[in-house]
Parts: C-alpha cells; structure tokens; sequence
C-alpha cells in the first residue's frame, strides 16, 4: 500500500511539473496554405486521404483522446451538426492518436456518422502541427482546420471549446461560402 500511495504521489508530481516539460508544437499550416497530406485508417479500417474529398469543404478536426469528456463532448456536437455541415458542402473528419480499435468503441458508442482517423504514430499531427505530450504522453492539441475545396487551408481554430467548435465552423463555412 505504501509503495502504491509513493507511485501515486510520484505520478502526480510529474503530472504537475509536467507543462515545464511539454513539447514546443510544430507550426501550424497557415491560412492559404495547402493543407498537409495524409493517409490514415478509419474506425472502419478503410484508408482516407485529402483526396477523397477534393471538390468538397473539409472540416479536420484533431482531439486528444477518445472516452474523455471534452472529446466526447466535441464529437457528438459535430455528430449532431453532421446534416447542417453536409448540406453546407462540408464532411468532417476526427483525427487523434488513438488505434483503429479504440476509434471503432468510441464511433460505435456514440453512433458517430463520419470517420475518425488513428494517427497513431503521429505523422499527421506533427505535419499539421499539433502534436504534443505531457508528462511523457503524446496526443494532439484540440485544433480543427477548416480546408476549402481546393485543399487550401481556410481557417484554423485553436485551443477551441468543444461544445461551441461545430457551431463556429459552420457559421464560418456559411461565411466562406457566401452565405450568412
């Protein structure tokens, strides 16, 4: 018991020193941009690239981690937005460093209607800049790129709060799109 109150202690401390030691973040692709390329597995296993929707607004979303709250709660306001987002031109994708596996559990638990890409060896995320860790562990930084049909960076929201960014990226893609 004691050794595990010590290993408890220990894994808090680092847990609090942890930011000191937190990677500095990559540069994030700017608005005008092209969007970085990516291959990367669905929860479905089915590979996906930029390519599949080329003639059509991407919305790439990167999140920490699946089954926690804030992820959770980002995921099902997109999966409640999906048909205002789709009518508008949009199709979204989530992207985080979990497998294929966990993707599959999370979509299935909240019957989420678009792919979730694994990044799992964090290519992606380095490209587009928003790979991290924190006290030893990687993940990505909550960040969502809007990519115009052209495959050009149109937007880029940062440290953005997960119950609003559906909600802002589509009233920015109406705005983008000419509609207001």
């Amino acid at each position: 018991m004691r050794r595990f109150s010590l290993l408890l202690m220990l894994t808090l401390l680092l847990g609090l020193a942890a930011p000191a030691f937190a990677d500095e973040p990559s540069a994030l692709p700017q608005v005008g941009q092209p969007a970085p390329d990516f291959r990367l597995q669905d929860q479905k296993g089915k590979w996906q690239t930029p390519a599949q929707h080329h003639g059509h607004w991407l919305v790439m979303y990167f999140y920490p981690k699946d089954f926690t709250p804030g992820c959770t709660t980002e995921v099902c306001t997109f999966r409640d937005d999906i048909a205002k987002l789709r009518q508008a031109g949009a199709d979204v994708v989530g992207v985080s460093l979990d497998d294929v596996k966990s993707h599959a559990e999370f979509a299935a638990k909240y019957h989420v209607p678009f792919p979730l890409l694994s990044d799992a060896d964090s290519t992606t995320a380095q490209a587009y800049g928003v790979l991290t860790s924190k006290g030893g562990f990687k993940y990505a930084r909550r960040t969502t790129f809007l990519i115009d049909p052209q495959g050009k960076i149109a937007k880029v929201y940062q440290d953005v709060d997960p119950e609003k960014n559906s909600a802002q990226v589509l009233a920015d893609l109406n705005t983008l799109k000419g509609r207001s």
